[in-house]
């Protein structure tokens, strides 16, 4: 899907998520003003807080009334980081149903 066909609002949610996967907006960075993005992207005001309500729901940003919107720690993690996490996670996890699997046929041979 060209950038053309894509709704405003999302735009904006992928350029913010590219800019934190290659660490150009950190954990923490402050996000441009809603008029700031408003004027970069070329949309209304509107356009640009559907944007970032897109990226709360995604915990990717946090907001505080009238300090503006930060990254979060969770959103600039390394990707190489969040999916050694994952690996672990579901290696933890195929261990233990192979721990259950043992104890059920070991059931059956008795």
């Amino acid at each position: 899907m060209s950038n053309e066909a894509t709704q405003p609002y999302l735009r904006i949610v992928q350029d913010v998520q590219d800019k934190i996967r290659s660490g150009q907006l950190p954990a923490g960075k402050k996000l441009p003003s809603t008029r700031e993005l408003a004027d970069e992207y070329g949309v209304a005001a509107g356009t640009v807080q559907r944007a970032l309500t897109e990226l709360r729901s995604a915990g990717l940003i946090y907001s505080h009334q009238g300090r503006g919107s930060f990254i979060t720690e969770t959103a600039s993690e390394t990707s190489a980081e969040s999916t050694a996490r994952a690996l672990k996670a579901l290696e933890e996890k195929v261990a233990d149903l192979a721990a259950r699997l043992e104890k059920i046929e070991q059931g059956r041979d008795e």
